[in-house]
């Protein structure tokens, strides 16, 4: 009753709305109300679309436990004739199987793309096809970072391959449409429009997902997004659902982002991506503001790694990267991915912000070996409750702070390769107490200038106080020189 009456009065409105709207409509109104029907270009790509069966043999933990008669009972030889065979390995291992989606992507090479979450683990692998033929696929190589998957079956018969377009020139409320094997329903058609691009969902470090309300559900995983030219514009990897079925919130895996990995992964049978060697945090409008930028963009160097690409000085610690390699870097999520696409030994140009002034410095990437060193952070504090004081010499900002004297570095368990001033204790109340500031972190600069004694601190405030600033940016180490960059209140 109560969705009969709001439909009642959300009807009474439309008409109202009606009578009072203007003769003429809004142009863009005129564009049609979409495809009439997909059924020619879904009936030419359904035979590329396959579905993936992986079978996996687990171990289920042992034997269950083995029945028993009451005590004295005679019937305990039976019990025992009927579980003798039962018991061992026969019911050790168990084979869990899964399904998912894939395309075909070279006829020739019988190479098929698919999701890595759709084979991880399988002991066996097999592709089945449009006209029900089925054939076995190796593993070519995986991606657990952008979850994709590249397998190579041996074709008996000539394949239907689809082509990857270019995702970059999707825009929002362009028709897509979804081919792929929902709930092991086979060479089902869905068709839904781009409602998002360039969505973090926290499931990597390079998440870039188009979002769709094309019903994307459980066994769609890997099937292909296409364009209404038949292109795969993306892969289809994952859903939003309270319920396990479609809400109309889909995301895919964009080519921009799947073509090179697909391409390292045939030729390498792994990634090689590009590695910059440096931590990274974002750049907050405080943080802008205490850097003279105009507005807050681009990823902050909050460190360098010891050996890495720029080990030699050419990015520093405090740099705001905005550009690298003729792309820009809005926020600090762009670096990571932006540089592990480009290749292994390529020499960039990069351009930062130091010190107020724009620069451009050129590097020559190393290859990433772990991605957890490319973007960092550096926000993960150790406990500092029951530390032991050391000497109290000065307080600002909400907090005490002394020399690093060996005392004080046995004391707080400080690297003997951290130099600055100690913090030995935080107000609770302090603006440095809000932004996580604790006992035992050290202050290595402010306003990207070294400071090395509490006096050094204290006529640094001075100054940005003197210069009308707000924040002072502080570049804080941690007990194991791990950095960061803070922005504290002055006011």
């Amino acid at each position: 009753m109560r969705n009969i009456r709001f439909r009642a009065v959300r009807m009474a409105f439309a008409a109202a709305m009606l009578m009072t709207a203007p003769s003429v409509m809004p142009a863009y109104a005129e564009s049609g109300p979409g495809p009439a029907s997909v059924a020619d270009l879904a009936e030419g790509l359904l035979d590329a679309v396959v579905n993936i069966s992986t079978s996996q043999n687990v171990d289920s933990g042992g034997a269950p436990p083995r029945m028993r008669a009451p005590d004295g009972s005679p019937f305990q030889d039976f019990f025992d004739e009927f579980f003798k065979d039962r018991q061992g390995d026969g019911l050790r291992n168990r084979k869990v199987s899964s399904l998912g989606s894939g395309f075909v992507i070279d006829a020739e090479e019988g190479i098929i793309v698919t999701n890595n979450h759709v084979i991880d683990g399988a002991d066996d692998i097999e592709v089945n096809f449009a006209d029900g033929s089925k054939l076995k696929a190796e593993l070519v190589g995986a991606d657990t970072k952008t979850d994709l998957a590249v397998l190579k079956v041996k074709p008996v018969k000539p394949l239907t391959e689809v082509p990857l377009g270019e995702s970059e020139s999707m825009r929002i409320g362009d028709w897509v449409m979804a081919i792929g094997n929902p709930f092991g329903l086979g060479g089902t058609v869905t068709v839904g429009i781009i409602s998002a691009r360039g969505r973090d969902i926290n499931s990597g470090p390079y998440d870039n997902f188009i979002q769709t309300d094309a019903a994307i559900n459980r066994g769609n995983s890997g099937g292909p997004l296409f364009n209404m030219n038949g292109e795969v514009i993306g892969i289809n990897t994952a859903i939003i659902s309270p319920s396990g079925g479609s809400i109309g919130i889909g995301f895919a895996v964009p080519t921009e982002l799947a073509v090179n990995v697909i391409n390292q992964l045939r030729e390498f049978g792994e990634t090689r991506r590009g590695w910059l060697g440096v931590r990274i945090q974002p750049v907050s409008d405080d943080i802008a503001e205490s850097l003279g930028m105009a507005e807050a963009k681009g990823a902050l160097v909050a460190g360098v790694i010891r050996g890495g690409p720029v080990d030699d000085g050419t990015i520093e610690a405090g740099d705001v990267i905005v550009r690298f390699d003729g792309k820009n870097v809005d926020t600090m999520r762009d670096l990571p991915r932006v540089v592990a696409e480009s290749p292994v030994g390529k020499a960039v140009d990069v351009v930062i912000i130091r010190k107020g002034e724009e620069q451009v410095v050129k590097v020559t990437l190393g290859r990433l070996e772990n991605s957890d060193a490319e973007a960092d952070a550096g926000e993960n504090g150790d406990d500092a409750t029951d530390l032991p004081q050391v000497l109290q010499t000065s307080e600002v900002l909400g907090m005490t702070i002394a020399e690093l004297t060996d005392e004080g570095r046995q004391e707080f368990a400080i690297a003997d390769d951290v130099e600055g001033v100690v913090i030995t204790a935080v107000d609770p109340d302090s603006a440095a107490a809000e932004k996580r500031i604790e006992p035992g972190d050290v202050i290595v600069e402010i306003a990207q200038e070294t400071v090395l004694t509490p006096a050094d601190v204290d006529e640094r405030i001075a100054a940005l106080k003197q210069d009308g600033r707000r924040n002072a940016l502080l570049m804080l180490a941690g007990r194991t020189g791990e950095l960061r960059f803070v922005t504290v209140r002055m006011d």
